[in-house]
C-alpha cells in the first residue's frame, strides 16, 4: 500500500520521503511530499477472521512556494481518490521546521482486501 501511494504521488513530479525521514541537517527540497502510516486496523470480520485492512496515512506537502502549499495538496487528494484511497477531509496547515517552508497535510484511507481462500472454497465449492 505504501509503494502505491509513494508511486501516485511522485507522478505530481515532486521527491516523496517518509515523515521523519530526512536528516535534520540536509537541506530541503524545495517542493516535496512526505506521509505518514497512522493506523492500519482490520476490519470486516466473517467466522472470526479479518477481511481487510483499512490503512490510515496522513500526505504532507511542503514547499518554500506557499501558492503551491495552497495548490497541489488539492491535485494530490484528487488524483488519489481517483485510484481508490478514501479522502478525509480538506488540508490544513502545519507548523514546519524550516522557515523556507510551509506546508499542509490531510489525511486519506483505502481498504485492504485480503484473499481469503478458504472463503473462496466456500463459496466456489
Amino acid at each position: 500500500m505504501k509503494n502505491d501511494l509513494i508511486a501516485l504521488l511522485q507522478t505530481l513530479g515532486y521527491p516523496v520521503f517518509l515523515q521523519g525521514t530526512l536528516n535534520a541537517n540536509a537541506e530541503y527540497p524545495d517542493s516535496f511530499f512526505t506521509f505518514w502510516n497512522f493506523e492500519t486496523p482490520e476490519a470486516a470480520y466473517y467466522d472470526n477472521d479479518a477481511n481487510r485492512a483499512v490503512w490510515g496515512f496522513w500526505v504532507y506537502f511542503y514547499s518554500i512556494d506557499p501558492l503551491k502549499v495552497e495548490t497541489e495538496p488539492e491535485k494530490a487528494r484528487k488524483l488519489l481518490k481517483q485510484n481508490g484511497f478514501i479522502l478525509d477531509g480538506k488540508p490544513n496547515d502545519i507548523s514546519v521546521d524550516r522557515p523556507t517552508h510551509t506546508g499542509a497535510f490531510f489525511s486519506i484511507f483505502k481498504f485492504e482486501n485480503y484473499n481469503n481462500e478458504e472463503s473462496e472454497v466456500l463459496n466456489n465449492g
